[in-house]
């Protein structure tokens, strides 16, 4: 494989968010464990579970290529999890706590979103069947997890955080 073709950035990218899954993984459990709510704490669990799953279907998009998988360091999802961790400790015992990590988990979900769809656009162009289709299955979770945390924001998480809900 060159170094400057998009194979090679597809690889790439997909080494990135295969390290970025697994780090979102972990990021859950704490954020399900800082969480107020039990709805939020449900949702995280919830979305921890389709991480993992999704982590291990990117070992089927790495078979897909004929590519040992493995993951490089993914300084975008190390960002929003710091942000994350800031929030949990500058918000604990707040009723702010909860529409702060609601928030860093859409931030998640919207990176994560981004790249499976370009990951999947790419393996269209590259003619890689397999791939694409695995790729597009984590899309649509990704995308479906995200309306879920936008509904439960507008339901509850941000009226508690504005103290408008006991």
């Amino acid at each position: 494989m060159a170094n400057n073709t998009l194979e090679a950035l597809f690889y790439e990218t997909l080494k990135d968010i295969y390290y970025a899954e697994r780090k979102i993984c972990t990021a859950l459990r704490k954020m399900a464990r800082a969480a107020n709510s039990p709805d939020l704490k449900a949702a995280f669990e919830q979305h921890e579970q389709e991480s993992q799953a999704q982590y291990d279907r990117l070992t089927g998009v790495f078979e897909a290529i004929d590519k040992q998988p493995r993951g490089k360091t993914c300084d975008a999802i190390e960002g929003i999890i710091a942000e994350a961790q800031e929030i949990i400790t500058d918000f604990k015992d707040s009723p702010a706590l909860d529409a702060g990590l609601l928030a860093a988990a859409q931030a998640v979900e919207h990176y994560e979103i981004a790249r499976y769809g370009t990951l999947k656009s790419w393996a269209h162009e590259l003619g890689l069947t397999e791939a694409e289709s695995l790729l597009d299955e984590t899309l649509q979770e990704e995308i479906a997890t995200d309306e879920k945390l936008t509904k439960l924001a507008k339901a509850i998480i941000n009226a508690t955080a504005e103290g408008k809900t006991a």
